[in-house]
């Protein structure tokens, strides 16, 4: 955490502001909130219990008012609150930071973070670790019936809270993810229930839910900053409790921070959210982020072509296709890995210092003038460096410190801006605490000016929020060499994603599409059934991976690429400052589906026409005055009429990319 004052507030009673951010305590309630909502709690005897949450914007007070609360006696309870203009992390969103330390028969320590346009807190507890959680919580089963008409009593001090929600027509959305990709194909599921009094009260375990009054779409939606149920120490932990018959849902946090953010407008509003709380954690910076990355993995030759001479080749073909940033994965070091083509299965996965101190030197072999030529070559290009390296996980990252200030090192003799994180185990509590220790301790010695990739292909691995603000989660390792590589796939899982994780935190890959075509046959879904400009398309939302050996890409790919890559990074500042939202039906290889960005001065919609059978597709724009329309790529038109736009695209497995002003 960044501190960007050295003295805050204390405040006895009062109030602190920052920007439109305030905290106010009058010694009973404590009361925070900005323009677009406002929350209070009653300290009793028991700790912090919530009385009110309102979106301001709509003038809607979510909470029942329970008058055993607001009357509660505070007994032998008192709090000290220091308010102070603060980042949670170096990359992210300037905000209010508000410490509260509870005296009394419930002490605790509680941090509520504050930010302008977030409708919402995130809030961090001294709660109990996964392994020691309440007594209740442990032996709930989640198929008993309520009991009463009395809410749950859990409060801020026991690692959570429960809201009781007024509206009586309330839909529950669980949104569960996972990563380690390399074995799950489908990387999202989602559950709804509509809350009928008699249901029996239930447990859920996710990072994401929401709580809606189904009869406007507005809502609450929770993120937890964790990583997923299965790989936290306790994956049995219980993240939410929902009393049906009293319209409550609890959450615990478990030691982790839980966002609270309220919304309207159904799905896209509970996606704004929820990207919302993303970017708070870590700013959009143009330049550092949706840059187009190359790794010559994908073609699968590992790391046996890796030599001076090939990649000079390298960066000369990425420079000419219009690539960002030149990474070179496994190999380039000394040591060899467990998937180095050269270690036959005796590499290391882990303990790499104890293997070899010298392991992340570069390979005198291959390199034998360095890295420097390449690190030279691609700066004349206007190009980055970015390299792959292994965390050392042993003895529960107990080198994180020789890690972090070795990657330092390299980032200064050699100007690395990014590192793709793999190999990293993340077994414990401990092992979370130093790997946030390393890579704090990167961020702030680079002064934020290095990114991490953070692959979630494999491994007990922090995945899509353990990490939010560290860089992209490096979504998925497919190859056309087993077959396993598939672009409706990889939309799908873009597209299914974004509704809950900002599309700049994922880095999605193309490969070369032909390659091993004899794997696919006559499949109508093949790689090499769709033109090269259409993959690159369906990464350029997201952070774009070239994932495959450029300098063998064909001529006819280049041709249809580099155009397309060029006005893309004409556009990708405004266009990635907007908000991402998927529009269409899910992706499955013979839908209409796409993406929309509302930027501040225009709207980008990105649509494809999968082997869906009409070439024209139709959806409603409710700003009607956006009517001039530029087509940005693809093949195809758009027509606006009245508040309706109609897409014309005239052949299957295609896109069209459209700018409306």
């Amino acid at each position: 955490m960044i501190l960007l004052a050295a003295f805050g507030t204390l405040l006895q009673a009062g109030e602190y502001q920052f920007s439109d951010c305030y905290a106010r305590w009058d010694e009973k309630n404590l009361t925070v909130g900005n323009h677009d909502f406002e929350r209070s709690w009653r300290l009793t005897g028991q700790g912090l219990s919530p009385i009110s949450f309102k979106a301001k914007n709509r003038e809607v007070e979510w909470l029942v008012a329970d008058p055993k609360v607001i009357n509660a006696n505070q007994g032998s309870a008192s709090m000290t609150i220091m308010a102070t203009k603060a980042k949670r992390h170096i990359v992210g969103s300037e905000g209010l930071r508000v410490e509260m330390q509870i005296t009394g028969t419930a002490p605790q320590n509680a941090v509520i973070w504050l930010f302008p346009g977030l409708a919402g807190a995130l809030i961090e507890t001294n709660a109990p670790s996964d392994t020691s959680r309440p007594n209740e919580i442990q032996k709930t089963t989640g198929i008993e019936k309520d009991s009463g008409a009395e809410a749950p009593t859990q409060k801020m001090a026991d690692g959570g809270e429960t809201l009781r929600f007024q509206a009586r027509h309330l839909r529950v959305i669980e949104t569960s993810l996972r990563d380690q990709s390399d074995h799950h194909g489908a990387l999202v599921q989602q559950q709804e229930w509509l809350l009928w009094p008699n249901e029996s009260p239930f447990d859920l375990r996710c990072c994401v839910l929401s709580v809606e009054n189904a009869l406007d779409g507005s809502g609450i939606a929770y993120v937890k900053l964790s990583p997923l149920p299965h790989a936290r120490p306790d994956p049995t932990a219980i993240d939410f409790r929902i009393r049906p018959g009293m319209r409550a849902v609890t959450h615990f946090s478990n030691g982790y921070p839980v966002a609270a953010i309220s919304y309207c407008g159904g799905p896209e509003g509970r996606t704004r959210a929820l990207h919302q709380v993303q970017r708070a954690m870590r700013n959009y910076v143009p330049g550092r982020d949706g840059q187009l990355i190359s790794n010559t993995w994908g073609d699968r030759s590992r790391d046996a072509r890796l030599n001076e001479a090939f990649l000079l080749k390298e960066v000369a073909a990425g420079s000419d296709l219009g690539v960002d940033i030149i990474q070179i994965d496994d190999g380039w070091q000394k040591g060899r890995s467990a998937n180095s083509a050269e270690a036959r299965g005796k590499g290391v996965w882990n303990g790499y210092w104890a293997a070899d101190p010298d392991f992340w030197t570069p390979d005198p072999q291959r390199f034998p003038n360095g890295l420097q030529p390449i690190v030279d070559a691609a700066k004349q290009k206007n190009m980055k460096f970015s390299l792959w390296f292994g965390p050392d996980s042993s003895n529960d990252a107990a080198n994180w410190q020789r890690d972090a200030d070795h990657l330092l090192d390299l980032h200064k003799k050699y100007g690395v801006c990014s590192y793709k994180i793999d190999s990293m185990k993340t077994l414990n509590a401990l092992s979370l605490k130093r790997q946030r220790g390393m890579f704090d301790r990167i961020l702030e010695g680079s002064d934020g000016g290095i990114s991490f990739d953070l692959d979630i292909t494999a491994e007990i691995r922090p995945g899509f929020f353990g990490l939010t603000d560290i860089g992209p989660v490096y979504l998925e390792n497919r190859y056309t060499d087993w077959g396993t590589y598939w672009p409706h796939h990889t939309l799908r899982n873009l597209w299914q994603l974004s509704h809950s994780v900002d599309p700049l935190r994922m880095r999605i890959e193309m490969l070369n599409h032909l390659r091993n075509q004899e794997k696919y046959g006559d499949d109508p879904l093949a790689p090499a059934r769709y033109r090269a400009d259409t993959l690159f398309a369906i990464t350029m939302m997201a952070n774009p991976l070239a994932f495959c050996e450029v300098s063998h890409l064909s001529a006819d790919a280049v041709a249809q690429m580099k155009p397309l890559i060029a006005t893309w990074k004409n556009e990708r500042s405004m266009m990635h400052a907007g908000t991402t939202i998927p529009i269409g039906n899910t992706p499955d290889g013979i839908e209409w589906t796409g993406f929309k960005s509302e930027a501040t001065k225009a709207t980008y919609l990105l649509l494809f026409r999968e082997l869906h059978q009409s070439p024209t597709f139709s959806m409603p724009i409710p700003d009607g005055s956006r009517k001039k329309i530029t087509v940005l790529g693809g093949r195809g038109k758009a027509e606006v009429s009245r508040n309706e736009l109609t897409v014309t695209i005239p052949e299957k497995l295609d896109f069209l990319w459209i700018k409306m002003e």
